[in-house]
């Protein structure tokens, strides 16, 4: 039988909601029990420097959802932007908004887009997440630069995802 297209942009429509209530309260973890199924895949591969995969709700709720997005990462977005469908996937283009806006009144933000598939159920049962990883680093130096990095998230997750980049890209370099 399978799930319907209405269903499926209605689940699509969920996420963007949860999204914007998780940033609102700054709490992620229950977007897991909400949307996935309890055998599900998540994966990002963080450019190549760090590869997160859970392959239950429970990994997605203690890795993405609860470690990757919880300290540091106050005053943070992610919305989802727009979303398109297609059977029972969805593709979604959503925003790492960091906290404040510049003076011109534009966001700090890089793209990122996530492939998504639905079972039958409505729950979610694969998501790959992407985004430029380099643009993401060149963006905190920008809020750093404007006073609105936090110094944990710097110290947790820049520096050391900077180191991991740069090691890959000098490889194989020439003298």
């Amino acid at each position: 039988m399978g799930i319907g297209p209405e269903q499926v942009a209605a689940r699509a429509a969920a996420m963007q909601a949860a999204f914007v209530e998780a940033a609102a309260r700054n709490e992620w973890e229950w977007i897991a029990d909400a949307l996935y199924a309890e055998r599900c895949e998540y994966v990002c591969e963080y450019a190549g420097t760090m590869l997160v995969r859970a392959t239950s709700r429970d990994e997605i709720r203690a890795t993405h959802y609860g470690r990757d997005m919880k300290v540091g990462w106050e005053g943070w977005s992610f919305p989802i932007e727009r979303y398109a469908t297609h059977g029972n996937r969805i593709i979604t283009h959503w925003w790492n908004r960091g906290p404040g806006q510049r003076a011109d009144g534009s966001y700090y933000q890089t793209p990122g887009v996530s492939f998504i598939t639905v079972g039958d159920d409505g729950l979610f049962t694969e998501q790959l997440d992407l985004f430029d990883l380099a643009h993401q680093m060149h963006l905190c130096d920008e809020l750093e630069d404007a006073g609105l990095l936090s110094p944990t998230l710097k110290a947790n997750w820049v520096v050391p995802m900077k180191r991991k980049l740069i090691a890959m890209l000098e490889r194989k370099l020439p003298d």
